[in-house]
């Protein structure tokens, strides 16, 4: 029997690991299980985040973004650039030093709060006992009085487009390419599937997105989603509402793709086909039978509102439980579930748990749509403030997109923030903050903004709630 610990969470992800750290620092001898390991035998921490999501497909972003300014932008700020190349390999190299620095990071913050790593594949065997299998095939048995299953998520494969070695892929194979395919399809228009058709629109590829949906972003407020559409069609992006993907075929070094729309059977021919229509959690052979630990038919656990599951002293956060499958939730619930275990008051507001969106321009939303508020028969009232109207925007050269807020027609209660702009992705803070504590579109108005910043669109928007927008004329004037 080896080491008995007071926490043992499943999984390095930024759930996992978040919950590790806190844990440890309030006092709990605590153990994270990786089963990841690196070319060397070590473990790789950060899970999909870090390794193959978020981190890899930002500076994939940030850097094919640059590519497009400085070829196509810089000339109206006076730059002449010259003849702009890009060299993928490079970036793609940037990329992995970038994640290695972040993971290794990770051992260095497990170090420095006491945090045991262990290697291996974690499974519950009972209520208070933990099993790895490492590399080799052993496995070793450990207790703990409480238990973390933080195992995450991975991509939805779907019939009609069994994946290959390179040509059809999954979201982790979009981020390897060496190359811009010439045509490039993609299945999914949701977050996953926009951000990587952006990224190599923008170096060169003929991007075609098929979305089995007959709406664009249907989580997103109406009116965003709706001049999202517009933006990423203006930069290229095909994208074809309505279209369900019945079977593909790989010919050679390319793959012809069938899917049917409001006009029929059809096809296309592409070099490389990314499959981005979900992820599922990851829990099979995660807890074993008998041990008590439900799970829905979809294979999330089930879990209250603190995370507990119905196995008392036994938790599950993240991407493999309700909820929107976002990194900062799963970090947030580590923290919530850490403090919980260490004795500690602790709880989440999951209405105030803010979306991005990281193409160009960012798509961001916290809180209700008008959609939302309707179905649930609350009647709104809201503001929005165009950036084109905005002085830092225009210095910027990146007037496109608004800021918006909706509020309770009553109670002036902020119900959602949503922002299509530059940076959207820090401004939602503010929104965050906002629905936190409960804000009326009032307390934005009567806010300070420091000018000029990107944000004062959102204290415009809090303005116009009341028709008192100062640098656009109000579509209603209000006493």
């Amino acid at each position: 029997m080896a080491d008995k610990f007071d926490v043992i969470v499943i999984g390095a992800g930024p759930g996992g690991y978040v919950a590790a750290i806190r844990a440890a620092q309030l006092g709990l001898k605590t153990a994270c299980v990786e089963k990841w390991v690196g070319k060397d035998g070590t473990v790789v921490n950060g899970g999909t985040c870090l390794n193959v999501g978020c981190i890899p497909s930002k500076a994939l972003l940030e850097a094919s973004h640059k590519f497009v300014e400085a070829k196509h932008d810089f000339a109206d700020l006076g730059i002449e650039a010259g003849d702009v190349t890009m060299d993928v390999k490079k970036m793609m190299a940037r990329k992995d030093r970038i994640v290695k620095n972040l993971t290794g990071g990770i051992a260095g913050l497990f170090k420095a709060n006491g945090v045991t790593s262990i290697a291996g594949t974690g499974k519950v065997i009972a209520s208070k006992q933990v099993e790895v299998t490492d590399k080799d095939g052993k496995a070793t048995t450990y207790d703990a009085d409480n238990i973390v299953i933080a195992a995450g998520s991975v991509p939805v494969e779907i019939p009609p487009a069994p994946l290959t070695e390179d040509i059809i892929v999954d979201s982790t194979g979009a981020l390897k390419f060496q190359e811009a395919p010439k045509r490039l399809g993609v299945i999914g228009a949701g977050v996953i599937g926009l951000e990587l058709g952006s990224v190599w629109s923008r170096l060169g590829s003929d991007v075609t997105v098929l979305e089995a949906m007959d709406s664009f972003l249907p989580i997103v407020d109406s009116a965003i989603a709706k001049e999202t559409q517009k933006l990423l069609k203006k930069q290229g992006l095909d994208i074809k509402l309505g279209a369900r993907v019945t079977g593909s075929e790989v010919k050679g070094k390319e793959v012809v793709v069938k899917y049917t729309d409001s006009d029929g059977d059809q096809e296309m021919t592409f070099d490389k086909l990314i499959v981005c229509v979900g992820r599922r959690p990851y829990t099979q052979g995660v807890v074993a039978d008998g041990v008590g630990v439900g799970l829905d038919e979809r294979g999330f656990i089930h879990v209250d509102d603190q995370c507990r599951t119905s196995v008392p002293g036994i938790y599950a956060i993240g991407d493999c439980v309700r909820g929107q499958m976002l990194a900062h939730k799963a970090s947030e619930e580590g923290i919530m579930v850490a403090d919980i275990i260490a004795g500690h008051k602790a709880e989440m507001n999951y209405d105030a748990i803010p979306c991005v969106i990281y193409t160009f321009p960012e798509v961001a939303w916290v809180g209700m749509t008008e959609q939302d508020a309707k179905a649930k028969g609350i009647e709104v009232k809201t503001g929005s403030f165009p950036f084109a109207a905005s002085g830092r925007a225009m210095a910027n050269n990146a007037t496109e997109g608004q800021a918006k807020i909706i509020a309770d027609a009553e109670t002036d209660r902020i119900l959602g923030v949503h922002i299509v702009g530059q940076h959207a992705g820090e401004m939602i803070a503010q929104g965050v903050i906002a629905l936190e504590f409960g804000s009326s579109a009032e307390d934005l108005a009567l806010t300070c903004y420091a000018h000029p910043t990107m944000s004062e669109a959102v204290h415009e928007a809090a303005l116009a709630v009341e028709g008192h927008a100062i640098h656009m004329a109000n579509r209603k004037k209000r006493k």
